[in-house]
């Protein structure tokens, strides 16, 4: 294996690895201080800080039932991303040194953790929360910038971890000649 391809595998490594690192955190802050992201969920959902008199209240959700059960769901998405992301990391690098359809095979656990996230920060949070809840109307409640941020680092990651090395190895081996 070249070099070039080995730190390709190893940069897709250190970016599901990150991933899995960044969703483990906010799992573990979610569960062991609750009540702080648990408030941020409750008034997103209350829509209590939006723009006076909009036309959207209609779509409030007041139950204190209805915010827990939802944080409950985003917690347990947030902790099967870690895991799967962290799971797909590790066997990725336990294949890093081998023939590329062994690489791509072990990619599999990262891709699903990878989708998982976007589909936490971008469907959840972003469209969701921020559209149908209208979080973006929120100088206090407001999440969306937190979530583009991570959106964008997992699409990248995912983008990059979708590149197939035997790809890379014809592009490297036509640049050679």
């Amino acid at each position: 294996m070249n070099k070039t391809i080995f730190a390709f595998r190893l940069a897709k490594v250190v970016a599901v690895f990150g991933v899995g690192l960044l969703t483990f955190l906010i799992t573990f802050n979610n569960i062991t201080d609750y009540y702080s992201d648990y408030s941020f969920v409750e008034h997103v959902m209350k829509m209590d800080t939006t723009f006076p008199g909009n036309e959207l209240m209609y779509r409030s959700l007041n139950s204190g039932i209805i915010h827990h059960v939802t944080y409950i769901l985003i917690i347990i998405l947030e902790a099967v991303t870690a895991y799967c992301c962290l799971k797909g990391a590790w066997q990725m690098y336990r294949n890093i040194y081998k023939k590329a359809l062994h690489f791509q095979i072990s990619k599999r656990w990262a891709m699903y953790g990878l989708i998982l996230g976007i589909a936490i920060f971008f469907i959840v949070f972003q469209a969701m929360a921020g559209e149908w809840f209208a979080m973006w109307q929120s100088s206090k409640w407001n999440g969306l910038y937190s979530a583009d941020r991570i959106v964008t680092f997992i699409a990248l990651s995912l983008i990059m971890l979708m590149q197939k090395e035997d790809e890379l190895q014809v592009s490297i081996d036509e640049t050679v000649r």
